[in-house]
């Protein structure tokens, strides 16, 4: 098996750092851009809306996956790369691997984000928990009610994987 080593096109970074200060400085949302790019060629474009939207999920990462499988069409970006101008928050990571991206490639680090007031820090250290051990109060109900959905799930015929 033949392997090719990408390596990251600065152009296109220097986009995505662009991107996070225009948007930013426009009053759209923090300091943050993002793009996807399949073959060379962008095809999604997202920065920072959460102030502007009111949307705490309006993360640059996740604006910019939204606008890609809007353009292509299709909920697997499989042959695409994200390029962000800082290290995802974890909500984003998240939803970078859900996208299937092939590779991530990033500028600022989640420190500098930390030092400019954008510290993700306790979310690191909630995911690994058990759900009942988050600062976050949780409670469990209905289990046995809820996993029929999943069982409906694993005996429908038409339905697609993702």
């Amino acid at each position: 098996m033949i392997f090719s080593i990408k390596v990251m096109d600065r152009a296109i970074m220097k986009e995505a750092i662009r991107l996070s200060i225009e948007k930013m400085d426009a009053g759209e949302g923090g300091p943050f851009g993002a793009l996807i790019v399949k073959a060379g060629t962008v095809v999604g474009r997202g920065w920072n809306r959460v102030t502007s939207s009111n949307d705490p999920t309006a993360h640059a990462e996740v604006m910019a996956i939204r606008d890609a499988c809007a353009h292509l069409n299709t909920f697997d970006l499989a042959g695409c790369e994200i390029y962000s101008s800082c290290e995802p928050c974890p909500m984003c990571l998240s939803a970078i691997y859900w996208a299937r991206l092939d590779k991530l490639y990033f500028a600022a680090t989640r420190k500098d984000a930390a030092d400019a007031g954008f510290d993700d820090e306790q979310i690191y250290q909630e995911i690994p928990k058990e759900w009942n051990e988050r600062a976050l109060p949780s409670e469990q109900g209905l289990h046995d009610e809820a996993r029929k959905a999943f069982e409906a799930w694993k005996n429908k015929a038409d339905r697609t994987h993702y």
